[in-house]
């Protein structure tokens, strides 16, 4: 070894072939391929962070460290089979490797050559099919090697991994780089930089066929193994898989080591279940991604066919999306599980219907498991047969141009044949309720003028106030939902401020119970955080609403349920008076767990 503090962590230990490694731990057996010019020892930070779990064996490439010299024009092969020699000599059937740069190509050969004997592999910076300037610059320095040492052109490396000076943050990690760099046999070197100065496209046609699990990462500022060429090699493996370290360069794996460290152990450790595709990942909280997913607002949609005996079929879905104009494409999604996915799956034709504000049973019955759906709804069969519902916002009636399986789903991309559509509210969904994205706008805007319109406005989990000369705080309001020219109105008021806010859905309506009757209507909305100098706007922070002094207690009241349904992320509409009423719930449905198809 050439570290020779190494002995303090680790055992050293060499092969029959005269191969030298270090050996530390107990546990999954880990392999540790290095790059260019270093050794066994760079993997010091992740033997100290792994060696408590796993059984880490990290070897001096041919022509570093102790090892022997590669033959005089190698091949990843020949690198390769000098792990395969190691594993053989330590009784090892089968590793997990992990490997940088030129390590992680002789990672992903051994993987490829020998895949019984490779649990998972992580590349870390790999190279792969190098850009035409970037690949000339490689071969410039690799013919401009003669074996004899270059120290101006290890100084170029340094400030190429680590920056021009190196911060004083990664001054450490760039000394013990550059100490590596300098002990390298000459020789050694040169012959393995040539050979990776034009090996990184030597793996292109074989990747398809790397059957094992692969995370590929590099850092976002590592200009020579880019994520593009990370991305694409995750693309080609059956298995694989690009994350991204923003902010990092080339030797990450020592500059950001518990970084860089985490993410390795996360891989490796993932369950046996999760490599099969059969659970999820380490850390992967399906429900919340579920819940991530339902904040983007989606129209609801009935897709239809004609099952193999002449019948109707359909479910519900709100994973509809267009494809291509030209040719005229869309697609949609159904759950493997759901009942109807055999016949939609052969199906030679279907039809999209959007719904319109007033279907929303009709979109519940098509979510659930009844037997009869299509008692329930008037149809026509479209062009090609399958049905198209009476009603629709727009109907889309295709031809299953394709089937694409990804993952429990399957993608079905329709060629549009023939299209309908009209002017009708269409049926929003959202969070696991049903929206209408008109909001009644249109019909209050001609509402009498007593009406009293404000509105919670939210930025960033701050709402927008206007501070009183006696203290008191109020929402944004006024004289009817109005125009900007309408000073009294609710968008003369915030136009008169500079508020730029885009009102959202309607949250509360409630009449006085007094003599004096006038409707309240608010909504949600949020709102760019004013530019204006004027002192009465306030945003205040949502958990700090309670304190303040509001003298409407009814806003008051409105208040206190808008916090609490923050928190809950569950909305509603309070419909009533100043004293009494009731909060109608957005309508839920079997929507939330069928609105991919996951029900037929």
């Amino acid at each position: 070894m050439t570290d020779a503090s190494a002995s303090a962590w680790a055992r050293q230990g060499k092969a029959p072939d005269g191969t030298s490694f270090i050996r530390a731990g107990a546990g999954m057996p880990v392999l540790f391929i290095h790059g260019v010019g270093m050794n066994a020892a760079i993997w010091q930070p992740q033997i100290e962070r792994m060696a408590d779990r796993f059984d880490v064996i990290a070897i001096d490439m041919l022509g570093h460290g102790q090892s022997p010299l590669p033959p005089r024009h190698p091949e990843l092969a020949d690198y390769a089979d000098q792990a395969i020699r190691l594993l053989d000599h330590l009784g090892l059937d089968q590793v997990s490797a992990v490997g940088h740069s030129m390590g992680a190509l002789v990672a992903q050969e051994l993987a490829l050559r020998a895949p019984e004997r490779v649990r998972r592999i992580v590349s870390l910076n790999a190279v792969f099919r190098r850009p035409p300037e970037l690949a000339e610059a490689v071969r410039e320095r690799a013919a401009a090697l003669d074996g004899r040492g270059d120290a101006a052109g290890a100084a170029q490396t340094i400030a190429r991994w680590f920056g021009d000076p190196v911060p004083a943050e990664l001054e450490t990690a760039a000394r013990k780089t550059a100490s590596a760099l300098s002990a390298v046999d000459p020789e050694g070197y040169a012959r393995t930089y040539r050979l990776f100065a034009r090996a990184d496209g030597d793996q292109a046609e074989r990747l398809p066929t790397l059957a094992v699990p692969a995370l590929f990462m590099t850092g976002s500022e590592d200009r020579n193994s880019s994520p593009a060429m990370s991305a694409a090699m995750a693309r080609l493996a059956l298995r694989g898989r690009c994350t991204v370290l923003p902010g990092e360069k080339h030797m990450m794996a020592v500059a950001a080591p518990d970084l860089t460290t985490r993410h390795i152990v996360d891989f490796l450790g993932e369950s046996e279940a999760a490599r099969q595709g059969n659970g999820s990942e380490t850390g992967f909280d399906s429900s919340e991604f579920r819940r991530a997913l339902g904040s983007f607002l989606t129209g609801v949609t009935i897709v239809t066919t004609i099952g193999p005996e002449g019948e109707p079929r359909g479910f519900t879905a709100n994973s509809f999306t267009s494809v291509s104009l030209d040719p005229p494409l869309v697609l949609v999604c159904i759950a493997h599980k759901a009942l109807g996915h055999p016949v939609f799956a052969t199906a030679k034709s279907f039809a999209i219907n959007v719904l319109n504000e007033d279907q929303k049973a009709a979109s519940g019955i098509f979510a659930s498991k009844a037997t009869d759906k299509f008692a329930a709804v008037a149809w026509q069969p479209g062009r090609t047969g399958s049905p198209v519902l009476d009603g629709s916002v727009a109907s889309f009636d295709c031809d299953m141009e394709r089937l694409v399986d990804a993952g429990d789903h399957s993608i079905l991309i329709g060629r549009v044949r023939d299209f309908a559509h009209n002017a009708a509210q269409p049926l929003g969904y959202c969070r696991g309720a049903y929206v209408t994205p008109g909001l009644s706008q249109e019909a209050l805007a001609a509402a009498q003028p007593g009406t009293d319109v404000g509105a919670v406005l939210e930025n960033g989990g701050r709402v927008l106030f206007l501070e009183t000369a006696a203290g008191f705080y109020e929402l944004p309001r006024g004289r009817g939902l109005g125009s900007p020219s309408d000073g009294k109105s609710l968008k003369g008021l915030l136009a008169a401020k500079a508020i730029e806010a885009q009102l959202g859905f309607l949250f509360a309506v409630w009449d006085d119970a007094g003599n004096v009757a006038r409707t309240h209507v608010y909504y949600r909305g949020t709102f760019d955080v004013p530019a204006s100098s004027d002192r009465g706007i306030r945003l205040i922070d949502i958990d700090a609403i309670q304190q303040l002094k509001i003298a409407d207690p009814a806003v008051r009241s409105m208040l206190a349920r808008y916090i609490k349904e923050c928190r809950e992320d569950a909305f509603g509409v309070y419909v009533g008076n100043e004293v009494e009423g009731e909060v109608r719930p957005l309508a839920q449905t079997a929507l939330s767990a069928a609105n991919t198809g996951d029900q037929e």
